[in-house]
């Protein structure tokens, strides 16, 4: 069941990619598979159930959580988009993928990695109106406001799936077409090209100049300016306060910025494919599953929304099972 998927990379034909796979040539595939199976089951619970209490909780229909509900949706889509056909192609020993399929699985990760870089801008920009402009505050994230953003970030993530995606898949690739990654992304397919491919290199490169060192600097800025606010506090409650406030999001921009930078921004010359794939699985598979738990574990409203809603599943249990 877990061998090197030898067999699917004889029968497949020059025209299919192979996905080399998270367990290929490992003792501990079925460790790993195990493991990454219940970490999308992790993923899957926390961010749905994270979803839930927001929709439900009326002290959570605020901007913040609204934006984080749209980070848990991302998470949700994001790991369902990778981690389903690795997981089936390991149980049927089959790692081939169409063009059609690969070019499909491109745009819709490039598309919600996008959405979510503009998202955490828009998070970062929430926290800096909440904290320094409190009294404009209202005004500055009404719910038009919050609609813009995420029509926002979402038309920009389809930009850059729509972008990228045709470019990708449009290059001339070899015949031996083994890509080092457990799906089709970008940096990993550009090795399989039989062409010189540096205009496109610094094409991508210069799209991710813009689509994460922008974002990074508005991000920066917000955060510097809340720190410079946060100092002049004289009360350490105040202080203490303001920094449980965005510490959660400073958190993940960093777990996701920093992978995002090394794998797109970095050249060739710093990566091998075993730490591509590494970086590729952190964050497509772990920060979907870290997400909601940082969101939730130092969030006194999160978690009083979910004491609210277990004990309201029990009484309606007890009452269908005849109990009062």
């Amino acid at each position: 069941m877990y061998p090197g998927n030898q067999t699917s990379e004889n029968q497949s034909s020059s025209t299919y990619f192979i996905l080399t796979g998270l367990f290929d040539q490992t003792k501990y595939a079925v460790f790993l598979y195990t493991l990454t199976f219940v970490f999308f089951l992790m993923a899957l619970i926390g961010n749905a159930l994270l979803i839930i209490l927001i929709y439900r909780e009326p002290r959570l229909h605020t901007p913040m959580y609204f934006f984080i509900s749209q980070l848990s949706l991302i998470d949700l889509l994001y790991i369902c988009v990778t981690v389903p056909k690795m997981l089936i192609d390991q149980i049927t020993d089959d790692n081939t993928i169409s063009p059609a399929g690969c070019g499909v699985q491109m745009f819709f990760y490039l598309t919600l990695a996008g959405a979510e870089v503009f998202l955490l801008t828009a998070m970062a920009y929430d926290r800096y109106a909440a904290i320094c402009r409190p009294l404009h505050y209202p005004r500055l994230m009404n719910p038009r406001v919050c609609r813009l953003f995420m029509s926002g970030y979402w038309l920009l993530g389809m930009f850059d799936g729509v972008l990228l995606t045709p470019m990708t898949m449009s290059l001339p690739f070899c015949e031996f077409r083994k890509i080092m990654n457990f799906f089709c992304e970008a940096p990993a397919l550009l090795k399989l090209s039989c062409s010189d491919i540096s205009r496109y290199e610094m094409f991508m490169y210069l799209c991710c100049v813009i689509m994460l060192l922008v974002p990074t600097m508005i991000i920066t800025s917000s955060y510097a300016l809340i720190v410079r606010l946060i100092y002049s506090i004289k009360s350490t409650e105040g202080r203490r306060k303001a920094f449980a406030t965005c510490s959660s999001h400073m958190v993940v921009v960093l777990l996701f910025f920093g992978a995002g930078i090394y794998t797109y921004m970095l050249p060739r010359s710093y990566h091998t494919g075993e730490q591509d794939m590494m970086v590729s699985a952190f964050y497509t598979i772990i920060t979907p599953v870290l997400n909601p738990l940082i969101y939730s574990l130092r969030n006194k409203d999160v978690t009083e929304a979910l004491r609210k809603l277990i004990p309201s599943r029990m009484r309606l249990r007890n009452v269908v099972n005849g109990k009062t």
